[in-house]
């Protein structure tokens, strides 16, 4: 028997129009710190560290669309993101610059867009 290398999730990366301007969002969203910043490549962490985020500019992305239609561009991730608050969190995410997705499937998570079209969700544990 072999041993497994060791693997670690580091970072989720979203490709998107604009790094700066989606980091931006997700910083001011999770008050997280910007760790890493090249013109087309933004990285941002958790203070007390774990997986982080970052962005990449893409000249031919499309934004995914909510829910999925058949022959759009499909999402190919999306982020749980708990909290402790859905009305206040919600009420962040939306100052910060999300948009409340008209469909929204179950009570008990809120559905958002970030600025570049991700869904992304709220739910209380």
């Amino acid at each position: 028997m072999t041993d497994k290398p060791r693997f670690s999730l580091a970072t989720v990366v979203l490709d998107c129009p604009d790094a700066h301007v989606l980091a931006n969002f997700y910083r001011e969203l999770l008050g997280w710190e910007v760790r890493g910043d090249e013109p087309d490549w933004i990285l941002i962490r958790p203070p007390e560290g774990g997986t982080s985020l970052s962005f990449q500019s893409e000249a031919d992305y499309r934004p995914p669309v909510w829910p999925e239609r058949p022959g759009e561009q499909q999402k190919m991730l999306h982020l749980d993101i708990r909290v402790d608050d859905l009305d206040e969190a919600g009420a962040h995410a939306v100052a910060a610059g999300a948009t409340l997705a008209n469909f929204q499937p179950q009570d008990d998570v809120r559905v958002y867009l970030d600025p570049a079209g991700h869904p992304f969700c709220l739910f209380i544990e």
